[in-house]
């Protein structure tokens, strides 16, 4: 099953290209490697094998109970004789027996407790689901936030390189009387300041690697790296269906409402199994008893075979009065199945505020990309104009570095807008019910 499960999971790549690099760690390596190393989901599997025996526990209610017994006594001590008087006897007595019993019987609590036990395994795969759905989605986040810090950090170097020739540019300009000597040590300053962002930057993403290594769990922090990827936005229509659609697919789908559907099935269990304390209790039972006893002038064989009986019957056993505990537990499974139909009510609930934010915030994603880029290309071009101006002396050192930095925000605000569109457009088609192995660019 897990197999299969991660099979599926490892697709959820958003399409993301063959690695670049051999030495780095492409989102398909990094979902497989978190659900093999992750502890939680670890625990996942271990509550699955738990599900398992607890069912094969409820099965054996139904069988018959067999045991066997063999008792070897010494006794030794002085015994009174009317004829000889006290004489220091030993003897050795060997007994046996087997005994073996079955309910015909219980008020139906074993069927309900292997119903419980079905569903306890039910509930175990739908929890290991959801763990590997927020897994997945985790590692992706952070992965994204690993290529975002990466991508930012390009733009700074090549912005460096920029202010680099432009001070090259300003150190002519001004030996040659066209541009104050002012102009040349804004610039410098600027590149200085740069140099800072840079270091900045270089932190925020060995932080971002830190923190996707640790949640793979490896151990190699220094030599950890993501893979250079050749990535496009995603072709989706998801947008394009009604949010009603979308949260109604999520209600259908998603462990988390399955997990509080199954919770509310137990409780009925619970308290059907708790309602069978009412019920008499008829069991059947067969008891078979021999004995010998050793230095006698019989066999112990023969005394084994002649000394041995046999014991059948059935019981009935009526509750009458137990101190109120069949009624409390009754009663207290009660309120566990209100709460479970709460749970569910608020789980259901809680799901479609999540979808609507999800949806929300796609849009809102999709909305702020276009906007960055437009804004992007609007910059470009007047940074155009002002480096024109800037080249003949009709600008500033001051505003020609503002028109530029205004340019590397807007580029910033490009490569974060398109992988946060990015993730919300992954987190809206989980929840829309796409399998993991369907999605796509």
């Amino acid at each position: 099953m897990k197999k299969l499960i991660i099979f599926s999971i490892v697709l959820f790549s958003f399409a993301f290209a063959k690695a670049q690099q051999n030495n780095g760690w492409t989102l398909q390596e990094c979902i497989q490697q978190a659900l093999d190393k992750n502890i939680s989901i670890n625990n996942g599997e271990l509550d699955k094998e738990v599900a398992v025996i607890e069912k094969r526990d409820a099965l054996g209610n139904f069988l018959p109970s067999l045991n066997l017994s063999a008792r070897r006594t010494v006794s030794q001590g002085f015994q009174f004789n009317p004829v000889s008087g006290f004489e220091n006897n030993k003897r050795t007595n060997l007994s046996g027996g087997a005994n073996s019993g079955v309910t015909f019987f219980d008020g139906l609590r074993s069927f309900r407790q292997y119903k419980r036990a079905n569903l306890s395994a039910e509930a175990a795969d739908y929890r290991l689901q959801n763990l590997i759905d927020n897994t997945a989605l985790n590692v992706a986040n952070t992965f994204l936030n690993v290529l975002f810090n990466r991508e930012n950090l390009q733009v700074l170097l090549k912005q460096h390189e920029v202010t680099n020739s432009q001070i090259e540019q300003t150190q002519n300009l001004v030996e040659a009387g066209s541009l104050p000597r002012g102009d040349l040590l804004e610039i410098q300053a600027t590149y200085e300041s740069e140099n800072q962002q840079i270091i900045t930057s270089q932190n925020s993403l060995a932080i971002s690697k830190l923190n996707l290594a640790q949640l793979l769990m490896v151990e190699d922090y220094e030599n950890f790296d993501v893979a250079e990827v050749d990535y496009s936005l995603p072709v989706t229509s998801i947008l394009d269906k009604e949010v009603e659609l979308v949260v109604n697919n999520a209600l259908d789908t998603r462990s988390e409402i399955k997990i509080a559907e199954i919770n509310k099935k137990l409780s009925t269990q619970d308290l059907l199994i708790a309602r069978s304390g009412y019920s008499p209790t008829v069991t059947g039972f067969l008891n078979y008893n021999t004995n010998a006893q050793e230095d006698t002038e019989l066999a112990i064989t023969d005394q084994l075979y002649l000394l041995d009986g046999i014991s059948y019957g059935i019981s009935l056993n009526v509750p009458v009065f137990n101190g109120f505990n069949t009624r409390n537990q009754v009663e207290r499974a009660k309120i566990n199945l209100e709460r479970a139909n709460f749970a569910e009510q608020q789980a259901k609930l809680d799901l479609e505020a999540l979808v609507y934010r999800a949806y929300t915030d796609a849009e809102g994603s999709k909305v702020a990309y276009a906007s960055a880029l437009k804004t992007l290309e609007a910059r470009r071009i007047a940074f155009e104009y002002s480096q024109e101006r800037y080249n003949v002396g009709l600008l500033n050192a001051f505003d020609f570095e503002q028109s530029r930095q205004q340019v590397v925000s807007a580029e910033n605000q490009v490569i974060q807008s398109k992988y946060q569109y990015i993730f919300n457009l992954k987190v809206l088609e989980l929840y829309f019910g796409i399998p993991v192995n369907e999605l796509r660019l």
